[in-house]
């Protein structure tokens, strides 16, 4: 009872439950690489934090690429700001991740004549965003930055387009291998997310430190998908015994209404015979007394008295 499973319906149902279960698997299983690497990256970020600040040219150098491992490492670097070549990095979001506006890129130049860039923190955007917005100035003379290192913004990781034309002044990436192009100087790789010190009237607004509290919904989604690759055979299953138990009953109609005629054939030569064998009992008692009246014609003719009712007088 289940060739039906060979029909054509059938088989694609089928092969498309076989080829979806790998597929949510294997699914489940990247949500959950997902996260692992935040709770890695959470256990690395907390770890850089409470970490003891070191000078910059320890982790930094120019032509470097800084390290996944040095990312959100405290560093210190002292100098003093080149406010000449200070740029606006546009739309950026503020501490409540929803009014956007500028990071403000200052490069610090330190002892060495080498500089470092720093993200100073944000500020909301103007009216006129073809314009330079107005900056607060950063401090004069030789100052000590305390930050977190970070790595160069490309758009393969970040996801943000590197638009060009945009006007003077303003970039799209906090990358400091584009500093050191337009500027002109040496930069150390990477770049400083400005901690302290605390800037005045919180302007610009210092960047807040990530979140590394929060591992996100994706081990939930990891296990979401192994469940619907779970109900994937076990619906299968179901769907099978729900099909085989509506034929089974189609063809119990079937055979019910084909024998229905078959039944009422014979119950109709059944009632037949019977009325030829066993009339019913009003002619069947004529039939009798016609008989007995010919029986008491024929004792009279032979001068025979067919029964007396009283006896003779003496």
């Amino acid at each position: 009872m289940y060739r039906f499973l060979l029909t054509r319906q059938w088989v694609i149902l089928t092969l498309l439950g076989l080829v979806l279960i790998p597929v949510m698997i294997k699914l489940g299983f990247w949500q959950f690489h997902r996260h692992q690497h935040k709770v890695a990256q959470n256990a690395q970020i907390a770890r850089n934090l409470a970490a003891t600040p070191v000078p910059v040219t320890e982790l930094a150098a120019v032509g470097r690429t800084l390290p996944q491992g040095d990312m959100w490492r405290r560093v210190t670097a002292t100098g003093t700001y080149d406010t000449a070549h200070e740029v606006v990095v546009r739309q950026r979001t503020a501490a409540d991740e929803q009014t956007i506006g500028y990071y403000v890129l200052t490069p610090l130049v330190l002892a060495d004549g080498k500089a470092v860039v720093v993200n100073r923190g944000w500020i909301p955007a103007g009216d006129d965003l073809t314009k330079f917005p107005h900056v607060p100035a950063a401090p004069t003379g030789t100052l000590t930055v305390t930050g977190r290192m970070m790595v160069d913004e490309t758009t393969a990781v970040s996801g943000i387009k590197d638009t060009k034309g945009l006007p003077p002044r303003q970039v799209m990436l906090i990358n400091s291998r584009q500093q050191a192009k337009r500027v002109g100087r040496p930069m150390l790789g990477g770049y400083i997310e400005q901690t302290a010190p605390q800037t005045k009237d919180n302007s610009p607004e210092l960047v807040p430190e990530p979140d590394h509290d929060s591992i996100g919904p994706h081990m939930a989604y990891a296990v979401q998908w192994w469940l619907f690759a779970a109900a994937v055979p076990v619906g299968w299953v179901v769907l099978v015994r729900r099909e085989r138990r509506d034929r089974l009953t189609a063809a119990a109609r079937e055979t019910a209404a084909a024998e229905q005629p078959e039944r009422t054939e014979q119950a109709g030569e059944a009632g037949e015979v019977s009325a030829s064998a066993d009339p019913d009992d009003g002619d069947g008692g004529g039939t009798k007394a016609a008989d007995a009246a010919d029986s008491a014609a024929d004792g009279a003719v032979d001068g025979e008295p067919v029964a007396r009712t009283a006896a003779a007088p003496d």
